[in-house]
């Protein structure tokens, strides 16, 4: 649908500009919009002679935006969704859609999230699609450039990202039998910090909450073992002199073997709230005001209690 000029301004150029400010990538921002990469390339000369501006200037192997650029791109993560609800017209109607959504989480999140959203998603949208993708340290930035839905999170997400409470969990250890702290009924922080850790590389080879807290308190452990997902930390500590922290839901969904134990962790790190997290972009369009309702039972379900 193309909207009215305003004051000769076209104003079909609000996509690619949010795209290439977004993407800052003339490519990137075309294939988002549908668009072939010479529309793209003239948009964005319709839009520096619109702005009389560069808003892409080229850098060590990419772009940058200008300070002009900068302030464009906030005032468009306000007003483009009040412009899309405004035009929207139809009300989503689950039974009859067709949506793929987007979701990134850790392999921890998407076990708990993933199966009783997948049942209420299907049964109330056989048409649409949920695709499922593996945590990275670009999660975050592929949320901002409208490449994912809802980001799954260990606390709040950055700005400018919109973050809601799901559900809390704490930590526990999990290491051999024969481990001398096996026996210990909660170790304290330097019996923790003196042992050989596995860690889950949520970002930056850092577990997110746990190491973020040791950061604070000025006391980080040293990753021995570092792996990409929470259930192939708890498969690797047998046999070895390792202690695994992993969400106390993971360990409880578990079947420990006996050659292993767990124990709490010690009181400093204590416990987190995981989040879903969303553009505000998506904040009032109907098909991703359903899908995070969908969530929000499927975290409050027995499944994640």
């Amino acid at each position: 649908m193309r909207v009215m000029n305003s004051k000769g301004v076209d104003l079909n150029l609000l996509g690619p500009l949010a795209a290439l400010l977004e993407e800052r990538h003339v490519s990137r921002a075309a294939e988002r919009e549908h668009m072939s990469q010479p529309a793209m390339s003239r948009a964005l000369r319709q839009l520096r002679a619109v702005f009389d501006d560069e808003l892409l200037v080229r850098g060590a192997g990419t772009y940058r935006l200008t300070p002009r650029a900068e302030r464009l791109q906030r005032e468009l993560a306000e007003m483009l969704p009040r412009m899309q609800s405004l035009f929207s017209g139809e009300p989503f109607e689950p039974r009859n859609a067709s949506h793929t959504f987007r979701l990134v989480g850790s392999d921890y999140l998407l076990s708990l999230i993933a199966p009783p959203l997948l049942r209420r998603v299907l049964a109330e949208s056989p048409g649409s699609t949920l695709r499922f993708d593996a945590w990275s340290d670009t999660a975050h930035h592929d949320a901002e450039r409208g490449a994912v839905d809802v980001v799954f999170t260990g606390g709040p997400a950055p700005p400018p990202l919109w973050s809601e409470p799901l559900f809390d969990d704490g930590y526990a250890c999990l290491l051999s039998a024969d481990h001398p702290l096996a026996q210990t009924d909660r170790p304290t922080l330097e019996d923790y910090l003196d042992c050989d850790h596995v860690i889950i590389n949520i970002a930056e080879a850092r577990q997110g909450v746990v190491d973020t807290r040791l950061w604070e308190l000025g006391r980080p452990r040293r990753a021995n073992v570092t792996v990409p997902y929470h259930a192939l930390a708890a498969a690797i500590v047998q046999e070895t002199n390792l202690v695994a922290t992993l969400p106390s839901r993971l360990l409880d969904a578990l079947t420990i073997h006996r050659s292993l134990t767990v124990i709490p962790t010690p009181p400093e790190i204590g416990t987190v709230s995981f989040s879903m997290a969303w553009h505000p972009r998506l904040d009032n369009d109907p098909a991703q005001q359903w899908l995070r309702e969908m969530i929000r039972s499927a975290a409050s379900s027995g499944q994640t209690s």
